[in-house]
């Protein structure tokens, strides 16, 4: 077998066991691959492989975005392991937001359960989609476009997120520019911010150079 195609097969490998088989619990033991980890023995599954409480609480949100997002992907809850999808728990504070962000691997649908949250997305040709929810109102993000939560109510907010993968990814856009050590002659270049501006937010999000 050459070796491209002995990548697909490995890429391929995780999802195709989960869909000829009943499940394909993730073995936490082994390493993480692109495609997903490897399956647990299935004589060493029990039922607690698919149950998970640790979305039952709020996450802490005593932190600069006020908010918190409790997860439930594979790492957590080795029973979604490719099965495909996932689903996570965002708590908002007073003034709580979620920056703008992607998920490079799935769509993903919200679901307001307390209070009110403004949520919206770009699209690629840059069209502005938002919308202010309200307790049991649903909205979808299309996989790998930009988009944001913000409480906008008075009290605290609750969501449940659900995404189209057991590991959506992230990345969050204002720690991609002023969290890491991209030199700030290259942010300013690319974004036509005030150089005194990004080393400002690069001391808030704790970036360098």
């Amino acid at each position: 077998m050459s070796i491209p195609s002995l990548l697909v097969f490995s890429l391929l490998f995780v999802s195709t066991y989960a869909s000829v088989n009943d499940f394909c619990v993730a073995d936490l033991k082994a390493s993480d691959t692109p495609s997903g980890f490897p399956c647990k023995n299935p004589k060493m599954v029990t039922e607690a492989d698919f149950v998970y409480s640790g979305i039952g609480k709020a996450g802490n949100t005593t932190n600069i975005i006020k908010a918190a997002v409790t997860p439930a992907f594979t790492p957590q809850f080795p029973g979604v392991n490719g099965l495909g999808i996932s689903i996570a728990r965002l708590d908002l504070a007073t003034g709580g937001v979620i920056p703008m962000h992607t998920h490079p691997g799935a769509s993903e649908i919200l679901v307001v359960i307390e209070g009110t949250i403004c949520a919206g997305f770009i699209s690629s040709a840059n069209t502005v989609y938002f919308k202010t929810l309200n307790k049991g109102d649903i909205m979808v993000f299309p996989q790998g476009l930009l988009h944001f939560q913000i409480n906008s109510g008075k009290g605290s907010a609750l969501a449940y997120v659900s995404f189209g993968s057991p590991s959506p990814g992230l990345q969050i856009l204002d720690f991609a520019l002023f969290a890491n050590e991209l030199p700030t002659e290259l942010v300013a270049a690319t974004t036509f911010l005030d150089v005194a501006q990004i080393k400002k937010l690069k001391g808030v999000l704790g970036g360098s150079n």
